[in-house]
């Protein structure tokens, strides 16, 4: 159950009560940008290898703390987890922490793509959001038009892949001249 009062009254240790554990900040990431809403998507998906149990732990304390929610699933059906508003409003923490990461942290081109984007556009961040209100709180989107926040982040992030394979491919070619 979650403490109805953090330990202080300081608002960054409230936050970090909630948010602090790695796997919490791991679980919504792939929720928020890997589009995973099941327990099973969530395990066999997720790139740091999150142990079984964890994941469920991590769910039912996000769940507890008002991140996210948990839709009651009938016999043969998988449960589905949905992002609360607070949920949805960590995505400016995540860009934050992504932007951090890719300053101070050894990390993969391929896999900051979207964190570069997300941290140079803020309104690409607002069309984020409002896509996960649409998708997680049915609240349908001011401008639904394409291209949507996902989209160019997927298409940015296609194209950086593009660019990143033919630099190695003339990369190889110079080193076989």
């Amino acid at each position: 159950m979650a403490r109805e009062r953090p330990r202080s009254g300081c608002a960054i240790n409230a936050a970090v009560e909630v948010l602090g554990d790695a796997w919490n900040l791991i679980v919504l990431r792939d929720i928020v940008f890997g589009g995973r809403r099941h327990f099973r998507e969530l395990l066999a998906k997720n790139d740091e290898g999150i142990a079984s149990n964890i994941l469920a732990g991590r769910l039912r304390s996000l769940v507890e703390e008002g991140l996210l929610t948990r839709d009651e699933a009938t016999r043969g059906q998988r449960a589905a987890y949905s992002l609360t508003e607070a949920g949805i409003q960590t995505v400016p923490v995540m860009v934050s922490l992504g932007s951090w990461g890719m300053r101070h942290r050894d990390t993969a081109p391929e896999l900051t793509i979207r964190a570069r984007l997300l941290a140079e556009s803020p309104d690409l961040v607002d069309g984020l959001m409002a896509e996960l209100r649409e998708l997680h709180l049915g609240i349908p989107r001011s401008d639904p038009e394409p291209p949507s926040a996902s989209d160019r982040l997927r298409r940015a992030y296609e194209a950086a892949m593009q660019e990143e394979s033919a630099t190695r491919d003339s990369a190889a070619e110079s080193l076989q001249q």
